[in-house]
């Protein structure tokens, strides 16, 4: 019996040995996992990352199921998704958690960047860690828009056809492009076969590869600290970060706690309020999209919401170039401006903790903006609602474009050479 026993590890080691000799596998594991250090101060906003993870495995998953009974036409697309629903064995629910799965991506990534920007996650050496997380947001904006376009609800049809419609505004080329875009003259399932194809096949493949190299860069930087300290900065003298714990297993513990709490909250939207009082499924997309008849107020899912409301701020047209086009400037900058993070910071402290109280006032302002601008994206255009949305455009913009003065001005506290437990 002890003679058994003994030959299943020696038959694991001599399988490892030939392993490692054709595959990096032991120096991989050590690399991202045993012998990475992650801050032992970490805390609820470093789940988020882990978490999007997760969302995004669900979401290849129910949607290589969903793929399966859909139907890419005019005609078979919304049936296809009441075919699946009601006639598909558990099809419901593979749609539940694929629309729920949309939502809960756009949380967990929010609340990931909220933390980037607390904690100043953005700074050396972690500005291509940055940039390459902004790519992916990016990504991830795409990939949401053309998946809204493939029930063909009428909210789906008729949302698509006004943001493609922006790129109409541009100067010269506009009618040329959108045509390019939409593959046809008017909406059509040439569009919902584009949309389709570049959906479940070719941004996939962006950002998986996205987030692979996104991990990469992680492991390679090292995860920062809630008191922005560097943990490879101090080593014991097996060089041993002293304010570090391995990642396996002591992260990967708490992260699976995360993960049940996460999957509880995710199941109970699932099982209980998937389409989230309209805001997670609308309304109107429950009927087929119909060209001749317009919902009465046509809105883009939430998570879009605080940039539509940013494109209808802009109502006034410059140089002779439509106020629409303008718009779309403004929602495109209001994307990317936060890539421009690392260079626009100029404090000598990267955590919120430490930073002055101009950081954490414009911070504050940013998150009341971003909020108000969402609410305001889901209602009806009014002259109020429009004030509004332009004074939470001003104050968007004005937490990154005032950030080189206010960081460089106000008054820091000083960092303490080891993490602090909380």
């Amino acid at each position: 019996m002890q003679q058994k026993q003994g030959k299943i590890p020696q038959m694991f080691t001599s399988f490892m040995v030939w392993l490692d000799e054709r595959f990096p596998a032991t120096e991989t594991w050590e690399y991202h996992l045993s012998k990475y250090y992650a801050p032992k101060n970490h805390n609820f906003w470093y789940f988020m990352g882990w978490l999007a993870t997760i969302v995004l495995i669900i979401q290849l998953l129910t949607g290589i199921w969903l793929t399966m009974s859909y139907v890419p036409s005019g005609d078979g697309a919304f049936a296809s998704v009441e075919y699946i629903m009601r006639d598909v064995e558990y099809g419901w629910l593979l749609r539940y958690l694929h629309s729920t799965g949309a939502s809960a991506f756009f949380v967990v990534v929010y609340l990931h960047m909220f933390r980037g920007l607390m904690y100043g996650s953005y700074q050396k050496p972690r500005e291509l860690l940055w940039l390459i997380g902004m790519v992916i947001f990016a990504v991830l904006i795409v990939e949401g828009f053309f998946g809204y376009l493939l029930p063909w609800g009428n909210m789906s049809f008729w949302a698509g056809q006004v943001i493609i419609s922006l790129v109409g505004a541009v100067p010269y080329i506009g009618p040329d492009l959108m045509d390019w875009v939409r593959g046809d003259f008017l909406m059509s399932e040439v569009t919902l076969n584009r949309f389709f194809a570049l959906h479940v096949v070719a941004f996939p493949l962006v950002l998986v590869m996205l987030v692979f190299v996104h991990f990469v860069a992680l492991h390679h930087v090292g995860s920062g600290s809630p008191d922005g300290i560097e943990i490879k900065k101090l080593k014991d003298e097996n060089g041993v970060p002293l304010d570090g714990i391995p990642f396996w297993p002591y992260t990967v513990t708490h992260d699976i706690h995360a993960t049940v709490v996460f999957l509880f909250l995710f199941c109970a939207v699932v099982f209980f309020v998937p389409e989230m009082g309209g805001y997670f499924l609308e309304k109107p997309n429950f009927e087929m999209a119909n060209p001749l008849k317009t919902p009465d107020h046509i809105a883009p899912v939430w998570y879009y919401t605080p940039f539509y409301a940013m494109l209808r701020a802009a109502t006034y047209p410059l140089f002779g170039v439509p106020a629409k086009f303008w718009g779309f400037v403004v929602m495109a900058g209001a994307i990317v401006v936060p890539a421009l993070l690392p260079w626009l910071d100029r404090s000598p402290v990267k955590s919120i903790r430490y930073k002055g109280m101009a950081s954490k006032m414009m911070l504050a302002l940013f998150v009341v903006s971003f909020f108000m601008l969402g609410y305001l994206g889901t209602i009806a255009p009014s002259k109020p609602a429009t004030l509004m949305a332009q004074i939470g455009t001003i104050i968007y913009f004005a937490y990154f474009m005032l950030m080189p003065w206010y960081t460089r001005v106000e008054k820091t506290k000083p960092v303490p050479d080891r993490v602090v437990m909380r």
